[in-house]
C-alpha cells in the first residue's frame, strides 16, 4: 500500500502557512495601510507588508504546527498561534523601528496584532474541523498493527479507536495466544513470529506498535528490519503499567534514552518569563489602583471591630519547599493556634468582619505583595502552613510534587471544589491531584481562565469559603 500520509501533511501545512500569510497581508492592508497617517515612509507599503509577512513566516516555521496531528486539540493550536504572535510582535516591532516606520503605523499596530491573532485562531480551528470531518468519512486513514496484548497495548487500542476523527483503523493484533480482552473488531492475527510473513502477503499498515519485551530480541529485530525497509513506522511501547500508571515522556541524555514522569511547561525559560512578566504587571496594576482603597477600608473596619494588627503573617512552604512569610488581612482574633489549626466553618476565632473577608477573598489580597516579591505567583497551588506540609507529606504520595512551581493566590484546585478546610484525607488528596494536574498542563490561557473563574466565584460566593 502506498503511504500518502507525508504528502497529505505537506499539503495541509503549506495551506496553513499560505493562509496565515494571506490573512496577515489582508489585515495589514485593511487596518494599517488604509488608516496610516499621511506621512512619508522610507519604503513602500508593499515592501513593509512583505517584510512583515517574512517575519511572521519565520516565527511560524519556528514554532511549527500541530493541526495535522491525529490527537491535536483546539487549545494546543491556540497556544501555537499565541507563541507565533509573541515572537512575531518582537521581530516585527524591531523591523519597523529599525526602518523608522513604526511611527506611521503606531496607532493601528495593536489593533492589527489583535485581529490577526483572533483571525488566525479561527482559521486554524476551521481547517482542523475540516480535517476531522474528512477523516471520519474515511479519508487520510492510517492502518495499524499491534504486536503484543499486554495492558499497555490494550490501552493503546482504546486510544487509537476512541475518537473516529483521529483516523486510525487497527487491522488486528499478534501475540503468543489470543487475548479475550480484545474486542471482535480487533482480530487475532497470529503469533509474533508470523508478523513479517503477514506483512508480506496482506495489506501493509502505516504503523506497527510492539510491546514485546527485550528478551524477545530474535523476534523484534526482523520485524524492525522489515518495517524500516517497507516504509512502515515501527514504535516500541514500553510496558510500565506494573509500576507506573501515569504518563511518561521520552528524552535523550546524549545517546542514552530515558523516561521522565511528567512534562513541566514551567521548566522552560520562555514560559517562566511569560508567567513572571504577567505576575509583575498584574500585581503592580492592582497594588497601585484597587488595593489602596481596599487597604484603607479594611484597616478602618478591622481597628473598629477587633484589637491587634491589620496584617497577618504566616510561614508557608513555597517553590522547592523554601519557606516564606505569606501575607493576609487578619480575619481572626489573635490566637496561639494560628500556625497549626485550619479555619473551620464555624470557627470561634473568626470575627463577623473576618468572615465577610473570607467569603469574598478580600483577606487574600495582600498576597499580591508576595507575588511582586517573587515568593508567589497569581496562579499556582495554594501554599500550606509548615505544620501541614510536614504532616501531609508523610500521608499523601507525591504531595511534595506541588512544590516544583511557585504557590499562588488562587489555583486549579480552588476553582474545582477543593478550596477551604480539608476535613478528611481524601479532600487533601483531591487538592494535590489538582495541583499536580496544573503543574503538568500549565499554559498562559489556563492561568487566565483560573483568574476569571476565581473572580466569578468571589462575586456569587462559595460554600467552602470560610
Amino acid at each position: 500500500m502506498k503511504n500518502y500520509a507525508t504528502s497529505y501533511e505537506k499539503i495541509v501545512n503549506s495551506f496553513i502557512y499560505t493562509g496565515d500569510v494571506v490573512i496577515g497581508s489582508l489585515l495589514f492592508y485593511w487596518i494599517m495601510v488604509r488608516n496610516a497617517e499621511p506621512q512619508i515612509v522610507n519604503v513602500s507599503h508593499l515592501q513593509i507588508g512583505l517584510t512583515l509577512a517574512v517575519c511572521y513566516l519565520l516565527c511560524a516555521l519556528r514554532t511549527g504546527l500541530v493541526i495535522f496531528q491525529r490527537k491535536a486539540y483546539i487549545y494546543q493550536m491556540i497556544n501555537r498561534v499565541f507563541w507565533n504572535m509573541f515572537y512575531f510582535i518582537i521581530l516585527a516591532t524591531f523591523m519597523l523601528y529599525a526602518g523608522n516606520d513604526l511611527r506611521v503605523y503606531a496607532y493601528h499596530f495593536p489593533a492589527f496584532l489583535g485581529c490577526m491573532f483572533c483571525t488566525l485562531c479561527a482559521f486554524r480551528i476551521v481547517v482542523r474541523y475540516g480535517i476531522k470531518w474528512y477523516r471520519t468519512k474515511g479519508g487520510n486513514r492510517r492502518y495499524v498493527i499491534l504486536v503484543g496484548s499486554k495492558p499497555n497495548m490494550q490501552a493503546m487500542y482504546r486510544e487509537l479507536t476512541c475518537q473516529p476523527w483521529a483516523g486510525y483503523q487497527v487491522l488486528g493484533y499478534f501475540d503468543h495466544e489470543p487475548n479475550i480482552v480484545f474486542p471482535e473488531a480487533c482480530p487475532y492475527l497470529g503469533k509474533p513470529e508470523e508478523v513479517t510473513e503477514y506483512l508480506e502477503t496482506h495489506q501493509r499498515p502505516h504503523v506497527l506498535f510492539s510491546c514485546l519485551p527485550s528478551t524477545e530480541e530474535r523476534i523484534i529485530k526482523p520485524i524492525i528490519d522489515f518495517c524500516e525497509n517497507n516504509l512502515i513506522h515501527f514504535y516500541s511501547v514500553p510496558n510500565l503499567h506494573n509500576y507506573l500508571q501515569n504518563r511518561v515522556f521520552f528524552n535523550m541524555m546524549g545517546t542514552v534514552p530515558y523516561l521522565e514522569l511528567r512534562k513541566d511547561p514551567l521548566s522552560y525559560v520562555e514560559n517562566r518569563i511569560v508567567k513572571r512578566t504577567f505576575d509583575i504587571v498584574f500585581s503592580l496594576c492592582f497594588l497601585c489602583t484597587l488595593f489602596l482603597p481596599i487597604l484603607l477600608t479594611v484597616t478602618i473596619i478591622t481597628k473598629l471591630t477587633m484589637p491587634g494588627p491589620v496584617f497577618f503573617r504566616q510561614k508557608r512552604n513555597g517553590l522547592n519547599d523554601r519557606e516564606f512569610y505569606c501575607y493576609k488581612f487578619r480575619s481572626m482574633k489573635v490566637n496561639a493556634d494560628a500556625d497549626r489549626v485550619q479555619a473551620t466553618k464555624n470557627d470561634p476565632r473568626k470575627t463577623k468582619w473576618g468572615n465577610i473577608m473570607r467569603k469574598t477573598n478580600i483577606d487574600e489580597l495582600p498576597q499580591f505583595i508576595n507575588v511582586l516579591k517573587g515568593d508567589m505567583s497569581i496562579v499556582g497551588p495554594r501554599p500550606h502552613m509548615l505544620k501541614h506540609t510536614e504532616e501531609y507529606s508523610k500521608l499523601i504520595n507525591k504531595y511534595m510534587v506541588r512544590h516544583f512551581v511557585k504557590p499562588g493566590i488562587t489555583g486549579w484546585s480552588q476553582i474545582t471544589g477543593y478550596r477551604g478546610e480539608t476535613r478528611e484525607l481524601k479532600d487533601m488528596e483531591g487538592r494535590i491531584r489538582g495541583d499536580i494536574w496544573y503543574l503538568e498542563h500549565w499554559s498562559f490561557w489556563l492561568d487566565i481562565y483560573i483568574i476569571i473563574k476565581t473572580v466569578a466565584n468571589a462575586i456569587h460566593g462559595e460554600k467552602n469559603a470560610y
